[in-house]
């Protein structure tokens, strides 16, 4: 139990805590506001209340999860004093910046809005209404924008130079848009789109399943189906283009994800384990299942691409194996299950049995998408471990030893700070679900019309 008394550790595990809690509120927070958006376009289109319904509904469980997104959140920025005091210190010229941006130009926004959004109903015309609903959406994607530019300028370090001991920005256009931003954002901002989705989809699939108010839930199921449907295959394509991108900037990742230890000859593919047992002090796989050159194929494009050993590199600059590696494939694997839930979903749709009258009895099929809930919240946590952990030893890759950043604290403090962290995070999840549960029990009103 030596990790106990280790801070660098601890803080390295309060920090993955924390947010890899956090990180499951505004995921559904971007998911859901882009529903709600579509919803209120079409009800102001149409003027059919029914879209109205579903925009009061959805949107008290959208409030509920912005509430415990913000109180987690706060948290987070603490950390880089209280834990990660050297991380600050070196790169918060420009590091620090970037979460000044996150928090004037979108958390703010999200902020100003959310009240009119949320309690502006029959109070503000509709168009100002609407105008809420697009700039809460918007504030929060673009705060997921800021997130992830800080953490891809840490993955694919561009624009900065080090000064005495701190990396100082020269070109806050490279450093910005970093090699790594445009697809690490995409691939998060439609993960997260898939979560809100799974989430209006599953809860609507519960109601029809127990025959409650089933013409109501059913345009909200198909409406996320629709959704969905498009956001899949495209989320599957910006997975494949960011293996890509991380062979190319960060090779030792993509060996550790793969349990990749020798650099294939030329000529000869790469096998892709889909199972195995690492072994690092041996530097191979006990034992592993194997496809011959698709490891090449996924990786490069090509049956005979060369993807580099982890041997080729020092020892003291290789990720950890074990975590990467089976993250990825229980990413891969529910990312897969989605695809297949939407090609099944669509068949029964062609065939006509989603109908109000029919829709109850595809039990098989509601039950998937309920208890599928959880699925795309899993695969965004795997993808996250892939990515951070993949990125060890360093902080900012290249440049900045992760073990270097760490406050200078004695084990006890960090041990007392992550026990609170887990008892309060504990309390707040088991307070939404007592909330949440009473809404859902609640059901939508059917019968609300908008006064204007």
């Amino acid at each position: 139990m030596e990790w106990l008394s280790d801070p660098v550790f601890l803080s390295r595990l309060q920090f993955s805590f924390t947010i890899m809690f956090h990180i499951l509120w505004p995921a559904l927070t971007i998911g859901m506001s882009v529903f709600l958006v579509v919803m209120e376009a079409i009800w102001l289109k149409t003027a059919d209340s029914r879209y109205y319904r579903h925009c009061r509904f959805w949107g008290s469980l959208f409030l509920l999860n912005f509430a415990i997104g913000v109180v987690t959140g706060v948290v987070m920025e603490f950390q880089f004093g209280t834990n990660w005091a050297g991380f600050s210190a070196v790169t918060g010229d420009f590091f620090g910046n970037i979460l000044g941006f996150e928090a004037a130009m979108a958390f703010a926004m999200e902020a100003a809005f959310l009240a009119i959004m949320m309690f502006g109903w029959n109070r503000v015309s509709r168009a100002v209404h609407m105008l809420s609903t697009v700039l809460v959406t918007l504030g929060a994607s673009l705060s997921a924008f800021w997130i992830m530019d800080g953490n891809a300028w840490m993955q694919v370090p561009a624009g900065v130079t080090m000064r005495a001991g701190h990396l100082v920005p020269v070109s806050y256009r490279e450093a910005i848009f970093n090699a790594d931003i445009f697809l690490s954002f995409s691939h998060m901002w439609f993960a997260c789109l898939i979560v809100g989705l799974f989430v209006v989809a599953g809860l609507s699939a519960g109601y029809i399943l127990k025959k409650r108010d089933t013409e109501f839930f059913l345009l909200s199921f198909k409406m996320a189906v629709v959704a969905a449907i498009v956001a899949a295959p495209l989320q599957i394509y910006l997975g494949d283009a960011s293996g890509r991108l991380i062979a190319r900037y960060q090779p030792a990742k993509v060996a550790a994800m793969e349990s990749h230890w020798d650099t294939n000859p030329p000529g000869i593919g790469a096998p892709l384990a889909v199972v195995a047992w690492p072994d690092p002090e041996r530097q191979e796989n006990r034992w592993a299942i194997e496809i011959p050159y698709l490891m090449s194929l996924l990786t490069t494009h090509s049956l005979t691409g060369q993807v580099k050993g982890l041997k080729e590199f020092p020892r003291e600059d290789r990720p950890p194996i074990v975590l990467p590696f089976y993250a990825f494939r229980i990413m891969a694997v529910l990312g897969i299950g989605i695809f297949f839930l939407m090609l099944w979903t669509v068949w029964d749709w062609l065939r006509g049995l989603l109908s109000p009258e029919r829709a109850a009895t595809r039990k098989w099929l509601l039950r998937c998408w309920l208890f599928g809930i959880p699925a795309p919240y899993i695969a965004l946590e795997m993808g996250w471990i892939v990515r951070e952990v993949g990125r060890q030893p360093w902080v900012v890759y290249g440049i900045l030893r992760t073990e270097s950043t760490v406050s200078r604290l004695s084990a006890r403090p960090v041990q007392a700070s992550l026990a609170a962290y887990v008892i309060i995070y504990t309390l707040l999840f088991v307070l939404f679900f007592i909330f949440a549960r009473r809404i859902i029990q609640k059901g939508p009103d059917t019968t609300a019309v908008t006064k204007q």
